[in-house]
């Protein structure tokens, strides 16, 4: 009976504590949708953000948020300087070069502009029809976010 339990007991934190993060694509949530309706959390970053990536390696890192997020979301992490046309919500977004190696994708344009501006990082939420219903523009911690998905899934 004890082996059992510590069997039991070992494959459990095991498969909690390798649990990662799913991140969709945006031309795969359509046909997500369709099998399942949830709200969708864009996290939209850059490599160079310093704030982005301690947002990667601290809130994302944080396994009550990965399995928040798995089973009552659709999450895309997404680098602004994506260079890949991007089909989404019946459009195609592009990305735009503003100089040597340097731009923007037109998509990071439409879900992370705030007071005209983009900032970096981004959570930006949508509906299960693709329309937004908050963008947050700041770092956010582990508890602040588990309290945010806990209020969207209000």
């Amino acid at each position: 009976m004890k082996k059992l339990f510590l069997i039991l007991f070992f494959f459990g934190i095991t498969s909690t504590a390798f649990c990662q993060l799913k991140s969709r694509t945006f031309e795969a949530i359509d046909s997500l949708q369709h099998i399942q309706k949830r709200k969708i959390i864009v996290f939209i970053h850059t490599d160079w953000c310093q704030f982005c990536q301690r947002m990667k390696n601290t809130t994302f890192k944080n396994q009550e948020i990965i399995e928040k997020l798995n089973s009552e979301f659709y999450f895309i992490d997404f680098n602004a300087e994506e260079k890949r046309n991007i089909t989404f919500n019946n459009h195609t977004f592009y990305y735009k070069p503003s100089g040597n190696n340097v731009g923007v994708h037109e998509l990071a344009i439409q879900l992370a502009v705030a007071d005209k501006q983009l900032v970096y990082p981004a959570l930006c939420v949508m509906n299960d029809k693709n329309e937004i219903i908050l963008q947050y523009h700041n770092f956010i911690s582990a508890s602040d976010f588990k309290f945010l998905l806990g209020k969207l899934k209000e």
